[in-house]
C-alpha cells in the first residue's frame, strides 16, 4: 500500500525500500526516526518508575510511606491495562493503512499523556481529582505504547536485508536502553542538585517536561519515513481478530517469550525504588544504578541482535535466559548482604545485560513468524498482553511480596520463576534465521 507524502530528506529517502529484495542496511536516519518514538514513550514509562516514591507522595497520600508507594506503583500498572487495546487497534491500523501513520499516531498519544502527567497539580491542591487525572494519563500512555512496538519493529525488519534483520530490530530494545540511560542521568543530576523537599515538590516533574521538548523532533523524523507496507489488500481471514484465531499458537508462545524479559526488565527498573525503600540507600546512589542499567540495555541489545544474525534466534534468546534464572537469586542475596553502590550497580548490570541479550533475539523472531498483513497486529498484541499481565503487575507484586514475606530477595525469586517458564517456551519455537518474510 503506497501513500502520498512530501519529499523525503536525502538520508531517509536513500533507505526507502524498492522491492522485496534489499541488499543495503537501513540508514542511521531511518533507524533513529523509527526508534525515536519508542525511546520517548519508554522514557516516560521508566521515569514514572524511577520517581514512584515522589509521585506517590504527590498524588496518593497514605498513612504510611509504604502505602503511598503501593498506590503509586499500582497506578504505574494502570498504564498497562490499555496496552492490549492499543496493540490490536493501532496494530491493525498499521497493517491496513501503513507503518508510518501508525507510528505518528502513537507519538501523538504519548505526548498527550505525558503533558497531562507533568502538569497535573498535586493532591494537596485539587484533592481526589489529581489521582483521577493521573490514572487517565497513564491509560493514554499505555494505549500509545501498546500500539508502538508492533508497527516500529515490523518496519525495522521489513526495511532491513535478511542477514541484518536481527541487528536492525535490536535497535528497538536499544532505544529503551537509551531512554533508561537518559532517565537515569536526569535522576542522578536532579538528586545531586536538589534537596529532598524540592524533589518531592516539583523536581520529579522536570524529566517529563524535558521529554516533551523532544516530541517535535520525533514527529518531524517520522513524517519523512518511507512506507514498507506494500502490496495488495490483506485477506480478511489473516487480519484483525480473525488473524488472532489463525495464529493463536504462535501468539501464545510469543507471550511466553516476552514475559521473562518483561518481568526482569521491570524488576530492573524497580531497582532504584528497591534501593531507596528497602535497602535504605541514599537516593543519589540508587539513581546511579539506572545509568548502568540503561547503558547495559543499549549495548547488549545490539550485541544480542548481532549474535542472533550470526548464530540464530533461539540460542541467543535461550542461553542468557537460563543464565539469568540461575544467577539472579544469589546476586540479590549478595546485594542484600552488601548494600553498597558498587554491588547495586553490579547486580543491575548482570540482570539488564542478560535480559537485553535474550530479548533482542525474541523481538525479531516473533514478527518473522507472522505474515505481512498481521505482523504489526500480532507482535503488538503479544507484547501488550505479556507486558500488561506481567509488566504491569511486577512492581506491585514484588513490593507486596517484600512486605508480606519480609524477604527482600523476593524480586529475584519472581525473576527466576518466570525465566524458567520463558525458557521452556523458547525451546519450543523453531529457528527463523534466514527464513524469508511471509507476504
Amino acid at each position: 500500500m503506497h501513500s502520498t507524502r512530501s519529499p523525503l530528506p536525502a538520508e531517509l529517502s536513500a533507505a526507502a525500500p524498492s522491492g522485496a529484495t534489499r541488499s543495503a542496511a537501513p540508514s542511521s536516519g531511518v533507524v533513529i526516526a523509527t526508534v525515536a518514538g519508542n525511546a520517548l514513550e519508554f522514557y516516560d514509562f521508566v521515569t514514572y518508575a524511577f520517581f514512584a516514591v515522589y509521585i506517590g507522595k504527590a498524588f496518593f497520600p497514605a498513612s504510611t510511606p509504604l502505602g503511598s508507594l503501593l498506590l503509586s506503583v499500582a497506578v504505574f500498572g494502570v498504564g498497562f491495562v490499555s496496552r492490549p487495546l492499543g496493540g490490536i487497534v493501532i496494530g491493525h491500523f498499521a497493517d491496513r493503512a501503513g507503518r508510518r501513520p501508525a507510528m505518528l499516531l502513537t507519538i501523538a498519544l504519548i505526548t498527550v499523556g505525558t503533558a497531562v502527567l507533568a502538569l497535573t497539580p498535586p493532591y494537596s491542591r485539587i484533592g481526589i481529582v489529581a489521582p483521577l487525572i493521573v490514572v487517565a494519563a497513564r491509560l493514554v500512555q499505555g494505549l500509545a505504547l501498546g500500539g508502538e512496538v508492533g508497527p516500529a519493529t515490523a518496519f525495522l525488519i521489513e526495511i532491513a536485508p535478511s542477514h541484518r534483520r536481527g541487528f536492525s530490530a535490536s535497535w528497538q530494545l536499544a532505544s529503551q536502553g537509551t531512554a533508561t540511560l537518559a532517565a537515569g542521568i536526569l535522576g542522578v543530576s536532579l538528586t545531586a542538585t536538589l534537596t529532598p523537599a524540592q524533589l518531592e515538590s516539583w523536581g520529579w516533574r522536570v524529566p517529563f517536561g524535558l521529554g516533551l521538548l523532544l516530541v517535535p523532533i520525533a514527529v518531524y523524523l517520522r513524517r519523512h519515513l518511507p512506507e514498507t507496507l506494500h502490496g495488495g489488500r490483506t485477506p480478511a481471514h489473516q487480519s484483525g481478530l480473525r488473524g488472532v484465531r489463525l495464529h493463536r499458537r504462535i501468539l501464545g508462545l510469543s507471550i511466553l517469550l516476552i514475559l521473562g524479559g518483561t518481568v526482569s526488565t521491570y524488576v530492573g527498573n524497580f531497582m532504584t525504588t528497591f534501593a531507596i525503600a528497602t535497602l535504605k540507600m541514599p537516593p543519589l546512589a540508587a539513581m546511579t544504578a539506572t545509568v548502568v542499567g540503561g547503558a547495559a540495555t543499549f549495548s547488549c541489545s545490539l550485541l544480542g541482535g548481532w549474535l542472533s544474525d550470526r548464530f540464530g534466534r533461539r540460542p541467543t534468546m535461550l542461553w542468557p535466559r537460563i543464565l539469568l534464572a540461575l544467577t539472579c537469586v544469589p546476586a540479590f542475596h549478595a546485594l542484600i548482604a552488601h548494600p553498597t553502590p558498587a554491588m547495586l550497580c553490579s547486580v543491575t548490570l548482570l540482570q539488564t545485560a542478560l535480559t537485553a541479550l535474550s530479548a533482542s533475539a525474541s523481538i525479531v523472531a516473533i514478527p518473522e513468524f507472522l505474515p505481512r498483513g498481521f505482523r504489526a497486529t500480532g507482535l503488538s498484541l503479544a507484547y501488550a498482553a505479556a507486558v500488561t499481565v506481567f509488566g504491569g503487575t511486577t512492581q506491585f507484586i514484588v513490593t507486596w511480596l517484600i512486605e508480606v514475606t519480609g524477604n527482600p530477595a523476593a524480586p529475584a525469586w519472581y525473576v527466576a520463576g518466570t525465566s524458567v517458564l520463558c525458557a521452556g517456551a523458547m525451546m519450543r519455537v523453531p529457528e527463523t534465521l534466514g527464513r524469508p518474510l511471509e507476504d
